[in-house]
């Protein structure tokens, strides 16, 4: 069987996007492993997902964020990776994110094996997140940007996350690769049916969600802002799931507002993806709001929040002036509201409290979006 080696930099514990398209890819006929970095070192060094081994790296404990100690132990777990594969290379490589690309390129130049680049999000503006004022920073983001670029041209295919929906409306990440130079073809992170329980329309209370990673203090001060600019009869409740490098302080905020009686809230930690429909059964409007301060979110990033929501039938708050805000409208499944306005977001999550969507395209229109992107790879393997 014709073996396939996805390489990712995170644990893969769970990452739906990848053990996705690993089963894909496995369903297709071939063998494929995934070669995952385990940061934290606290999962099984080796795991089966429905025909898929996740093989797991131990390098030594590496935080997550962007600093320098996150990408000196991304690059040791990566020459393991190179090292591992040169022993016994496989037919193809298939690289998640940006940071991955040197293995491909490394086996392409070394062992004549292609390579595939699925672009997540554009992970080179991540390294401004902390500080997107600091020069030096936006320096390193503008020579990842650059890398980046160069090392993509040399993919068999490159597969994004999202694309532009109408003739006049914002772009998504096919659009700005096409910008570069580079061909892109759009698969979404949509959910596979079975879903879980759709949305009951609340009586009295509601609820709003924030299920998933923590990364921004500045999303929750907004959200408690505009629910506090509620009347106190129609405030909802705030529910938030999840980890992250904010979590903490935003656990924190949260417990406050608590005790001095201004909201309601419950806070949990991570969850797993079989745990997921049961946590977006209990809320009645998912929050999706990002700082645009980071470039994925005004050039084209999709909150997979908002497609796992409306799988449900629950509506989600999305930045307005963006791709994600023109998926929302379009197809129904929520409303937007400009960050930064604390008002009008408490007031979009009135408007779809009772709200019920649809999601129309699932992930088996994406499968076949992917298929058909991987055809010309798949063909040359056979």
């Amino acid at each position: 069987m014709v073996r396939v080696a996805m390489v990712v930099t995170n644990a893969c514990a769970p990452d739906p996007r990848v053990l996705r398209h690993a089963v894909w890819m496995q369903e297709a006929g071939y063998r494929v492993t995934v070669h995952a970095f385990d940061r934290e070192e606290g999962h099984p060094m080796s795991e089966n997902h429905r025909g898929v081994r996740v093989m797991r790296y131990r390098v030594g404990r590496v935080p997550y964020g962007g600093t320098v100690s996150t990408y000196r132990g991304i690059r040791r777990f990566l020459r393991v990776v190179e090292r591992t594969l040169a022993n016994d290379p496989p037919a193809l490589v298939y690289c998640h994110d940006a940071d991955t690309l040197r293995v491909g390129i490394a086996m392409k130049k070394t062992h004549n094996v292609p390579f595939v680049f699925d672009m997540h999000d554009l992970q080179h503006t991540w390294v401004r997140y902390a500080a997107p004022q600091s020069n030096l920073r936006a320096l390193a983001s503008r020579r990842l940007k650059q890398r980046m670029l160069q090392r993509a041209a040399e993919a068999a295919v490159i597969i994004t996350s999202s694309q532009q929906v109408k003739t006049e409306g914002r772009r998504g990440f096919v659009e700005w690769l096409a910008h570069h130079g580079l061909e892109g073809h759009s698969v979404e992170n949509r959910p596979l049916p079975p879903f879980g329980e759709r949305k009951v329309e609340p009586l009295t209370d509601w609820t709003v969600g924030y299920l998933g990673r923590v990364r921004d203090l500045k999303s929750f001060e907004l959200l408690i802002e505009a629910v506090k600019a509620l009347p106190p009869a129609q405030r909802p409740k705030i529910r938030l799931a999840g980890d992250g490098t904010a979590a903490s302080r935003v656990r924190a905020m949260l417990m406050d507002e608590v005790e001095r009686g201004t909201l309601e809230a419950e806070v949990t930690g991570a969850f797993t993806q079989s745990e997921l429909p049961e946590l977006i059964e209990t809320i009645d409007v998912m929050y999706a709001m990002y700082a645009p301060l980071r470039g994925n979110i005004l050039q084209g990033a999709l909150p997979v929040k908002m497609f796992d929501a409306a799988a449900q039938g629950v509506p989600s708050v999305v930045n307005h002036d963006c791709l994600m805000g023109d998926v929302a409208v379009e197809e129904g499944l929520g409303t937007t509201a400009p960050w930064g306005d604390a008002n009008a977001i408490g007031e979009a999550l009135l408007r779809v409290k009772e709200t019920v969507v649809e999601l129309g395209a699932t992930g088996e229109r994406e499968r076949q979006r992917w298929l058909e992107a991987m055809k010309p790879v798949m063909d040359g393997l056979q």
